[in-house]
């Protein structure tokens, strides 16, 4: 059965891998962003997405755990407080 989660896990990761590959071969076009004041140089289309969405796969899990984190100090404090 650990086998069979491993090959899973490394059919996805690869699955994903070329799925990004792709898109970024699809999105080739320049453009340029304006935030907030903030101009950025012109890059591919693809570059904003993926960095967005490592962005995103990094801050995902930090949420996650800091809201293991408070969760758990409340419990604590609950049983402290019985």
């Amino acid at each position: 059965m650990n086998a069979f989660k491993k090959a899973a896990l490394i059919v996805m990761a690869l699955l994903i891998f070329f799925g990004v590959v792709i898109f970024i071969l699809e999105n080739q076009q320049t453009t340029s962003l304006t935030f907030l004041g903030w101009h950025s140089p012109s890059l591919s289309i693809a570059l904003f997405f993926v960095g967005a969405l490592l962005v995103g796969l990094a801050i995902g899990p930090l949420l996650g755990m800091l809201m293991y984190w408070r969760k758990r100090a409340v419990l604590k404090r609950e049983l402290r407080s019985e």
